[in-house]
This record gives structure tokens, sequence and C-alpha cells, in this order.
């Protein structure tokens, strides 16, 4: 049986909802949810800042690492706002096709329009 990429996220998040609600101090991930929204959303800029760092140096290992580290801490985001990673990963299907420039102007027009502008 092959693993994707859909099963491997799913699995992820799973284990983040199980921990989320535990103990502090035996579960990283509870003790980010302890700390509230503000410590997850510093520890995804932290991690992006070292993604950017790690692209700089050009080291493939170290920007792998931390591009994980990236998708792990975005990962307590969804969850902190009631989503899953098939969310993102529906959104990335719908662009399939666009190009960046296409999906960059709907998503502007669709901006004034829910702006009333």
């Amino acid at each position: 049986m092959t693993t994707t990429s859909d099963d491997t996220l799913a699995r992820l998040a799973a284990v983040i909802e199980s921990r989320k609600g535990g103990d502090p101090d035996k579960s990283y991930v509870a003790r980010l949810f302890a700390k509230g929204n503000d410590a997850i959303l510093k520890k995804i800029g932290e991690e992006a800042t070292e993604t950017v760092m790690a692209c700089k140096d050009g080291n493939r290992t170290q920007i792998v690492y931390e591009v994980a580290d990236l998708w792990f801490h975005s990962m307590l985001a969804l969850s902190a706002f009631g989503l899953e990673p098939a969310d993102v990963l529906a959104e990335l299907r719908r662009r399939e096709g666009l190009s960046g420039l296409e999906e960059f102007a709907a998503r502007k027009a669709r901006s004034r329009e829910e702006d009333g502008t």
C-alpha cells in the first residue's frame, strides 16, 4: 500500500487533535495550545524566517527540516481555527491548472466583491 501526502497530513492532523487538550508538561502541542493562538502564530513566524534563512544558505537538508517545522506549526494554526489539511489540499486542487497571475487576479476580484468596492 502506498502512503500519499494526504494520508500523512491526515494522520499528523489526528495526532495534533488528540494532543491539543493534553498535559502541557508532557506535550509540545498541548503546551502551544495552552499558551494560545499568539504562541502558535509566533512559532509560524519563527519557522518561516528559519525556512528563508535555510533557503538562502542553499542547504537542502536544512531546507527540508525547516519546511517540515513550518508545515507542522501551520497545521497547529489550522487546528486552532477548526480547519484541516484537507481544506488546504482542496484549495490547492482548485488552483491546479490556473496560472498564478489568474489566481491572484481572481482573489483580488473576490476581495473587492466582499468589501463592496
